[in-house]
């Protein structure tokens, strides 16, 4: 049977809204980034296989709250530079510590979901100084994470397709064969029920055709596997043995079928600062787009929290 593909362009993932559109210099690259309101800066930061989009309800909510928000695609998804290298972790962490010194702060409220969250777990253990309050969805802490897929048969199930991303080439064609239809199928399947709405599927679906972005964001999770028995992993796992000083805020779906709740909630022991877990029943993967007025409550309470 014949696959239909596409070549979307980066213009696309440009939305208009109650926000900014501009790239921004940072650890080398060209981030793009969706920015709103004024105020103590909050970084929101995506995961696969979404991009800056998939924040524009707290966009809105916080900006409106008094917060400088802003909303980046991550290296290689969206309307971010693509480069061949660079979707190892401490790379990537370093593209966001080096984003909040280019937009002019020394500090803010990382919020990251998915890979995202990964990301946000990273930058507080690798540069806490920029990390003023942590808040983290749908993700363990990734010693955690890594302790889970090694003892839990359960989360080893669950997490069967990261294997399935390792194959050369193949994945790429999957994710855009007939208009990226795949994709739609990971978010109905990952999200809890009625999600995701049809112009959620639709941009995801377009994000994921722009030039380069299939691969690139495969590569992250390449990294994460073949980096295992590497000196590369073995530095960033040893780094990331630094406990968490920044008050942090985990929150998961009680139906997240990627990183399971009982995962996810073990990684209270990562962090010395002061922690709070909370699950959201009847929620899959992505609670900030599930029940975002529930999500944008809990991050206003935790970001006015003294």
């Amino acid at each position: 049977m014949a696959t239909r593909r596409r070549l979307v362009e980066e213009s696309a993932v440009l939305l208009s809204g109650p926000w900014t559109h501009r790239d921004i210099n940072a650890n080398g690259i060209r981030l793009h980034i969706a920015e709103a309101g004024s105020g103590p800066l909050v970084l929101l930061l995506h995961g696969f296989p979404e991009f800056w989009w998939s924040w524009h309800h707290q966009l809105e909510a916080l900006a409106a709250a008094g917060y400088r928000v802003v909303a980046p695609d991550l290296r290689g998804y969206g309307a971010s530079d693509k480069p061949p290298r660079g979707y190892d972790a401490p790379t990537l962490s370093a593209d966001l510590a080096g984003l909040v010194r280019a937009l002019g702060e020394r500090e803010a409220v990382f919020v990251g979901h998915d890979w995202g969250g990964h990301l946000a777990w990273s930058v507080a253990a690798l540069h806490p100084s920029v990390v003023r309050r942590l808040v983290v969805l749908s993700i363990a802490h990734p010693l955690r994470m890594q302790e889970a897929m090694l003892r839990d048969r359960r989360q080893r199930r669950a997490s069967r397709y990261i294997m399935r991303f390792q194959l050369p080439w193949a994945p790429e064609r999957w994710i855009v064969d007939n208009d990226a239809a795949n994709i739609a199928g990971l978010l109905h399947s990952w999200g809890g029920p009625g999600f995701p709405d049809p112009q959620t599927e639709q941009r995801c679906r377009e994000a994921m055709q722009i030039l380069y972005v299939p691969n690139r964001a495969l590569e992250y999770y390449r990294w994460a596997v073949r980096s295992l028995r590497r000196t590369d992993g073995r530095r960033y796992r040893q780094a990331m043995t630094a406990p968490i000083t920044a008050a942090t805020l985990q929150i998961h779906g009680g139906l997240d079928p990627c990183v399971l709740p009982s995962t996810a909630e073990g990684s209270r022991r990562f962090v010395s600062g002061e922690y709070e877990w909370l699950q959201l029943d009847g929620v899959g993967h992505f609670p900030h787009q599930e029940v975002p007025d529930l999500v944008t409550k809990e991050l206003l309470r935790w970001l006015s929290s003294p």
